[in-house]
């Protein structure tokens, strides 16, 4: 499973040009279901979504509060592009992302059990399948990649896309094994 957070301000999805749902501050999730993933990988990346701390305290240390501790809001939407390869050619290649009913069934799993650990009224969701319009208001920008892959969940947090994205013309971006509690690498703490 692949999920891509967002930190905003608000963020709302759009089908037929008719609002589904919206919300305040608090996390955009985009997520792909991969052909092996399980429930125990979903409901790993549940509980990942929830406890990641994106905001700052009162006292402006970094990293210290979830969407949780802030009271904040959650907004869920498939994107089964986000396991594309774009190895070969010009074209994404979308084998890597499961099949319609496997994704839909943990797809909306992974919405459930959001709904299961957190306010169930402060999370919403877009509509599995749908083309979608997604506005959002960006916080930060702060971004977060989840996958998981072998059991391991492997973060990584852009808190400046637009520097990455000239950085990463010269290196890959670095990735940090996380086990146990959620917690950051200190060389993103400095």
């Amino acid at each position: 499973m692949k999920a891509v957070l967002q930190r905003v301000v608000s963020a709302s999805v759009t089908v037929d040009k008719q609002i589904i749902s919206s919300i305040g501050q608090g996390v955009l999730v985009f997520a792909a279901v991969a052909p092996e993933d399980t429930r125990k990988e979903v409901e790993s990346m549940a509980a990942k979504v929830l406890k990641l701390k994106m905001w700052p305290d009162e006292a402006g240390g970094t990293w210290k509060h979830s969407v949780q501790d802030i009271n904040g809001e959650v907004l869920c939407v498939s994107q089964f592009t986000l396991l594309a390869s774009t190895k070969k050619g010009s074209k994404p290649d979308f084998h890597g992302a499961a099949g319609g009913e496997q994704a839909k069934e943990l797809y909306e799993y992974f919405f459930s059990k959001v709904r299961d650990l957190y306010e169930p009224e402060r999370v919403k969701n877009g509509v599995f399948q749908a083309m979608m319009e997604v506005g959002l208001v960006n916080d930060g920008p702060v971004g977060v990649n989840y996958s998981s892959e072998n059991g391991a969940v492997t973060l990584e947090i852009e808190t400046n896309p637009a520097k990455l994205q000239k950085q990463s013309k010269k290196t890959e971006p670095k990735k940090a094994d996380v086990d146990g509690e959620l917690g950051l690498p200190g060389s993103l703490l400095e």
